[in-house]
């Protein structure tokens, strides 16, 4: 009987023993830096614990742990329809981060589901406002007004969200196709004009290769006739040297070769230069 005594009172300690353990690891915790326990006393807040080692009282105490890292919702493809009734699928990235864990706590059930609530609701109005080519083209609009209208909400939560960012627009499959025929239009049309704008260069190019070929042809010209006019002018001036080395002999000599060649000729009438006689005259003077 005392051996079974024994026997019971030891497993009566054991599990004693694994009570007290048990209660004591849950009553211990090691709160990460990136992490803070909000604490509870019996319903009531006490405050924050952590980072480190953190004691609570087993039983009276309650935690909660709260992530202070940034964290990133992935919103998946919400059907919105533009001003001009046309249907777009929107899908987007929420970027939070908790500032005030005991609101966290104790001012909304599931941050994360609310604030994908609010971001779905919001972004239907938003693009409903919007006329599609608008929704397409003002992606950075829409971002700033979606995390303008999350943050006021979730700041009373002491969320703050960072950043929303669209991650993909998805037309109508009608729009896609007119989108990628106005896309090769608009490369056709930019091919023409690079093509005219090479014609026009190449015109240009010509036109002012002619012109300077024009130009440099009425220069040489210019100055072959200058070159011509230099030449008689200076033969000119070696016949006026000659000519006045000469002297009124050999002048005199020259009509008289002249009259000779007219005798020659059958002709009945000579005609004799004034220069000729007075010529003469000089010369019979001179003998005198």
């Amino acid at each position: 009987m005392l051996l079974q005594a024994e026997i019971v009172w030891g497993i009566a300690a054991l599990l004693i023993a694994v009570v007290v353990i048990a209660v004591v690891a849950t009553s211990i915790r090691v709160v990460p830096e990136f992490m803070r326990l909000v604490v509870f006393r019996l319903g009531r807040l006490v405050g924050l614990r952590g980072p480190g080692l953190v004691f609570l009282i087993p039983v009276v105490d309650q935690a909660y742990p709260v992530d202070l890292r940034e964290q990133v919702i992935d919103v998946t493809k919400q059907t919105c329809i533009t001003k001009d009734n046309a249907p777009v699928d929107i899908d987007l990235l929420i970027y939070l981060k908790v500032v005030d864990p005991e609101k966290v706590i104790t001012q909304v059930q599931n941050f994360k589901q609310a604030a994908v609530g609010i971001a779905t609701t919001t972004l239907r109005a938003v693009v409903g406002d919007i006329e599609l080519d608008e929704v397409l083209a003002k992606r950075e609009y829409i971002n700033s007004v979606l995390r303008a209208k999350l943050d006021e909400v979730t700041a009373r939560w002491g969320v703050k969200v960072t950043a929303v960012e669209i991650r993909e627009i998805i037309p109508p499959s009608t729009v896609q196709s007119a989108m990628v025929k106005q896309i090769a239009a608009e490369r056709e049309r930019r091919a023409m004009i690079a093509q005219a704008d090479g014609e026009k260069q190449a015109a240009i190019l010509r036109a002012e290769g002619q012109k300077q070929s024009a130009i440099l042809q009425a220069e040489g010209e210019r100055q072959a006739a200058i070159l011509r006019a230099e030449g008689q002018a200076k033969a000119l001036e070696l016949l006026n040297e000659a000519a006045s080395k000469l002297g009124p002999n050999a002048l005199l000599l020259q009509y008289l070769e002249a009259l000779k060649n007219m005798a020659s000729s059958p002709s009945t009438k000579i005609v004799v230069p004034m220069e000729l006689l007075s010529h003469l005259q000089h010369i019979l003077k001179g003998e005198r």
